[in-house]
């Protein structure tokens, strides 16, 4: 199993950017070579001798050497870097920074090596909420994740503005355990072969009209990235949904439910875990047109005959093998606990994972969730508001702790 040798740390200018000299500790304790890059305005924050004399290295910050005297092949060590690096680490990422990155730009010493690099790239921002939830912040991010960088969400807690909200960096050591995962992978996950589903399925009416729902996909996504993350070969069989594809998944785009369950009982007998997250359609339209219905046909009203799709869970519930594990995903508005409680039973799943679109910052389009996990045990964990990329770990965690 690959340890952790050679790091880049790339440091930019938030006031995080402390945290830089912990987790260069942890890496050198670990063992680990470590190069670290700041921004110019990275170095108001904290100085490039404290971090290069805990990194028993020159900090570079600049492109370009500073004169003509510089070393010979200075204003190239970016390619070198980029080659030389086992992982990169951007820790803090600033909202600059990373639109810098999102759009190509190479203009310091960190974008260039970045954008050399052959190697997984961790990027952990940190600022104010009202700048992380941006949607041009997100938009960036969304856009890094497509290149297939790995995002560390930040946490929630008080932040410098003097605000308490979301935009914490995370403490060095979860950090420094993310990256040991990304480069070793999670023993408890590498290997395992787990299909996800996610996103809304659409039930046509007639060539342009269709019934689904407002499932962003965003929960599934999340669950097949950290689980590649962790070393899982993962298929991810989704609805029409905007998200990239994460990093190292195999995505199967359907449109309909009956297309939808198709794949699953294709692709389920072959992997160790399914976790069933899509908001799959529960009617679609007995009869479809061709073309498009004409308003002024039905001036006193339209009436759809609808059927059900099928039951999904309830087939890999019924056909899973004894060792295969099931997860399943619950959306009430009410009885919540009632109502998953018996789909777990009935449908015969390991765990099921309860939310409901009603509560704030939870459900559909959100990038933050608030869940319960109810287990076959008769073990209940309650998960609190956080981003869905965060929920996405824990759950994994769970998943390992209690069912691998």
């Amino acid at each position: 199993m690959p340890d952790l040798e050679r790091v880049v740390l790339g440091v930019t200018g938030g006031i995080a950017a402390y945290k830089a000299a912990e987790l260069i500790r942890l890496c050198k304790q670990h063992g680990a070579q470590v190069r670290v890059l700041m921004t110019s305005t990275a170095t108001r924050f904290i100085s490039p001798l404290t971090l290069g004399t805990l990194a028993e290295s020159e900090v570079l910050i600049d492109l370009f050497p500073a004169s003509e005297t510089g070393l010979s092949g200075s204003w190239t060590q970016h390619v070198h870097l980029g080659r030389w690096a086992q992982l990169i680490t951007i820790a803090p990422l600033t909202a600059t920074t990373a639109a810098r990155l999102a759009w190509g730009m190479a203009d310091d010493m960190l974008t260039a090596t970045v954008l050399s690099a052959r190697c997984p790239v961790l990027l952990c921002p940190a600022m104010d909420e009202d700048m992380y939830r941006h949607p041009a912040t997100q938009a960036n991010l969304e856009r890094l994740r497509g290149y297939g960088y790995y995002v560390l969400e930040p946490e929630y807690g008080p932040l410098a503005s003097g605000l308490i909200g979301w935009g914490r960096l995370p403490e060095p050591e979860t950090i420094f355990a993310r990256m040991l995962e990304l480069v070793r992978g999670d023993p408890r996950w590498q290997g395992r072969k787990v299909l996800v589903t996610a996103g809304p399925t659409i039930e046509p009416i007639d060539a342009v009209r269709f019934i689904s729902n407002f499932s962003s996909g965003k929960m599934g996504f999340a669950l097949a990235e950290q689980a590649a993350q962790r070393g899982a070969r993962v298929v991810l069989i989704t609805g029409p949904v905007q998200l990239p594809t994460p990093a190292g998944v195999e995505r199967v785009d359907v449109r309909t439910a009956e297309e939808m369950f198709r794949l699953v009982q294709a692709r389920s007998p072959e992997a160790d875990v399914v976790i069933m997250s899509a908001a799959v359609a529960d009617f679609t339209p007995l009869q479809t047109e061709r073309g498009k219905i004409k308003k002024s046909r039905y001036s006193r009203g339209l009436t759809l005959r609808l059927r059900p799709t099928p039951d999904i869970l309830a087939w890999l519930g019924e056909h899973r093998r004894p060792e295969q594990r099931l997860i399943g995903f619950a959306l009430e508005t009410e009885n919540g606990e009632s109502y998953a409680l018996e789909k777990l039973h009935n449908k015969h799943l390991d765990a099921i994972v309860l939310n409901n679109p009603n509560e704030p910052g939870a459900g559909f389009g959100h990038d933050t969730n608030r869940v319960t996990v109810f287990f076959a045990t008769g073990e209940a964990v309650h998960l609190p508001l956080q981003s869905k990329h965060r929920i996405a770990d824990h759950l994994l965690d769970l998943i390992a702790d209690r069912l691998l």
